[in-house]
């Protein structure tokens, strides 16, 4: 069982930074990889990166390369997700999620699906 709190979320202005936390719960956390969504009032559930259970291979949607680092510390049961350069449409409730590490393959990251525990979200506005 894992149990995930994200934090961070809040009000910046277009062009800055913010960094949101995935604070975990239980042991299993380090055998997860580890996702990040987002979602837009009247839109899907939107993938935009994981990293797996070292620490390794992060994986983003396209539209956040080169803007956004996910990365995670074990020995504190957190992922993190760096955001920069932010634009209004990056606005969202993001959540964190644990996928099992049977979904090894990239062809499974962006399914909401394949994850097995969400956190509650946290609100990121952008204004322009």
């Amino acid at each position: 069982q894992v149990q995930l709190v994200e934090s961070g979320g809040g009000l910046v202005q277009a062009g800055g930074s913010l960094r949101v936390s995935c604070a975990a719960s239980g042991r299993a956390f380090r055998s997860y990889g580890m996702g990040w969504f987002r979602q837009a009032p009247g839109k899907e559930r939107e993938f935009v990166a994981r990293i797996n259970w070292s620490g390794g291979s992060p994986y983003y949607t396209d539209s956040v390369k080169g803007r956004f680092t996910v990365s995670r510390d074990n020995a504190k049961n957190t992922v993190y997700l760096q955001m920069s350069s932010l634009k209004p449409e990056d606005a969202a409730v993001y959540y964190c999620a644990a996928q099992s590490p049977q979904y090894y393959s990239p062809s499974y990251y962006g399914l909401p699906g394949h994850y097995d525990y969400w956190g509650q979200g946290t609100q990121v506005t952008v204004s322009s």
